[in-house]
């Protein structure tokens, strides 16, 4: 299709459809790794909670180290073979089929090890497919347009959470009689979910790969791109004075995504503990403040386009530093409600922004390789914010005190983002 660099390189329905994937793959973290399965698996399947929660947990770190370090190899070789579809497809596929597989683990801990071993298959796909994903956005967008777009994608796999969330409890989760005659002693309504996850990320999946064209292939041997690419990405590492603030940005991004890894995976656990929150009560707060996060995407969508990627993100680290305090210092449920879905509006925009940054800033011929390395930044200190916030929370007797490790992640993301320059300023210096 001809570019038309007066409106959008593609047409509308094919950017949507791009927007679409993160509806199709945020069904997995809000079903498998946030609400569901995680607790299924801590406290029906494992041998115990205790045992579980480490077991949980070193599963999604190693599975975090090998994104973390798989990543920008992965990057570099779809960068000199062209294509990007083709690397989704398979990687999509990857989770799919793993996560379907999750129906088969009963509350049995015989199960667990066949449990992990799905989980952390289905993490790596799902989590390798967004490389390729992300870096498509340029491309389809135009470069007037990544915040948007960006923004816009965010905030639609908000609403797919929501929306996905809303039945599972609704036709699964909510206790009483069961719509497809599914037997509760198994644990068939629970495990249903994760059919659905499946079937919700197969269906909204597939216009992706209808509708969005795709970058062309270089027509290399994929033999001679592993060659090339990793060949690439040694040059990148020897160079890296070159693209130093690229690099600063990733820096700030792994103590601020940091925060917000860590605030998604103790945040059930200080609802429950501190506010006595039970899990119908937590669901529907996680329902209601992917609400939040959606309508925040949203609106900074536009603000990405006109003030620019950096100040977005700087905004939005204001806000999750600021209600995030409030949060920690409430004493009753209902202002911790109220702070909690307000926090939930910067949510959505820290991430986004983050991905229009590096779509706006990283060069053209390196980008599958950057967003490798984006996904490194992202998992290559997954272990350090539940580690801090365990052991602060042990030593001080504390969930409140625990907590405060995530401001203080926002804390300093916020104060080495000031020292990176605009992404407008990049291009115009040609500095990268």
């Amino acid at each position: 299709m001809k570019k038309n660099t007066t409106t959008y390189p593609v047409s509308k329905a094919a950017l949507f459809s791009w927007a679409l994937y993160d509806w199709a793959s945020s069904s997995f973290s809000a079903i498998i790794t946030t609400f569901v399965f995680a607790a299924y698996f801590t406290k029906k399947v494992a041998e115990n909670e205790t045992i579980g929660s480490a077991q949980w947990g070193n599963t999604l770190g190693i599975a975090g180290m090998i994104i973390a370090f798989a990543g920008p190899i992965l990057g570099a070789i779809a960068d000199q073979s062209g294509q990007r579809k083709f690397w989704i497809f398979g990687f999509t596929a990857l989770c799919i089929i793993s996560t379907a597989f999750l129906w088969f683990i009963k509350p049995d801990s015989s199960y667990t090890w066949l449990a992990l071993g799905l989980v952390g298959l289905a993490t790596l796909g799902t989590e390798f497919a967004s490389i390729f994903y992300n870096a498509m956005l340029p491309d389809l967008s135009g470069s007037k347009h990544i915040g948007r777009w960006s923004g816009w994608g965010w905030g639609i796999g908000y609403m797919g959470n929501v929306l996905c969330l809303i039945i599972a409890l609704l036709i699964f989760i909510q206790k009483g009689e069961q719509w497809f005659g599914l037997h509760t002693e198994s644990a068939e309504p629970v495990r249903a979910t994760f059919l659905l996850v499946a079937l919700w990320y197969f269906l909204f999946s597939l216009p992706l790969f209808l509708m969005t064209p795709d970058s062309r292939g270089i027509g290399k041997p994929i033999s001679r791109a592993i060659k090339d690419g990793i060949g690439q990405l040694y040059s990148s590492i020897k160079n890296i004075r070159q693209y130093r603030y690229i690099v600063r940005f990733f820096i700030a991004r792994i103590f601020y995504i940091e925060g917000l890894a860590t605030l998604f995976t103790f945040g059930g656990v200080y609802a429950a503990g501190t506010f006595n929150m039970d899990e119908q009560n937590i669901l529907l707060f996680g329902i209601s403040l992917n609400i939040t996060a959606a309508f925040g995407a949203g609106i900074f969508a536009w603000i990405d386009d006109r003030i620019g990627s950096k100040q977005a993100i700087l905004i939005a680290l204001i806000g999750l530093i600021v209600f995030g305090t409030l949060v920690l210092l409430v004493k009753t449920a209902k202002l911790f409600w109220l702070f909690g879905l307000l926090l939930g509006v910067f949510v959505g925009p820290a991430q986004a922004a983050s991905r229009s940054f590096l779509a706006k800033t990283a060069p053209s011929t390196l980008r599958n390789e950057m967003f490798g390395l984006f996904a490194l930044s992202g998992k290559v200190t997954s272990f350090l914010g539940p580690l801090l916030v365990g052991w602060s929370t042990y030593f001080s007797g504390s969930q409140r005190i625990g907590m405060s490790t995530i401001v203080i992640f926002f804390i300093i993301g916020f104060i080495i983002m000031c020292s990176v320059p605009n992404a407008e300023s990049l291009n115009e210096e040609e500095t990268i």
